[in-house]
């Protein structure tokens, strides 16, 4: 089964950035969605952002836009969350999931497959 691995969380202070990977070893990450969700303590999970597998198109949450992007290497097969000016309300656990399109992040439906996360400080 795919299985996803993300690498890149720590502490940053407010206003730094983080660069988050996604890895699927054994599968092609192109052919799929991507989501980047989190959770903070005691918070439901929320979206943060989709990019498609079909033609490359973002989607974002409102709280991250102007700030965060999502990207694909597809020489690399990893896909990656770029965030920029962070606050400490960015503070969470951050997952990627696999999908078949973007469908379920806008829904607000439950993606096919998880990586097991990491997390995102960021100071005060």
């Amino acid at each position: 089964q795919l299985q996803l691995v993300e690498l890149g969380g720590g502490l940053v202070q407010s206003g730094g950035s983080l660069r988050l990977s996604c890895a699927a070893p054994g599968f092609i990450l192109d052919y799929y969605a991507i989501g980047w969700f989190r959770q903070a303590p005691g918070k439901e999970r929320e979206g943060v952002s989709c990019i498609s597998s079909s033609d490359g198109t973002t989607y974002y949450a409102d709280s991250v836009k102007g700030r965060f992007a999502s990207s694909r290497d597809n020489a690399k097969n990893m896909v990656y969350l770029q965030m920029n000016s962070l606050k400490p309300e960015d503070t969470a656990v951050y997952y990627c999931a696999a999908d078949w399109d973007c469908s379920d992040y806008y829904l607000g439906t439950q993606f096919e497959y998880w990586g097991q996360g990491t997390l995102v400080t960021v100071s005060e």
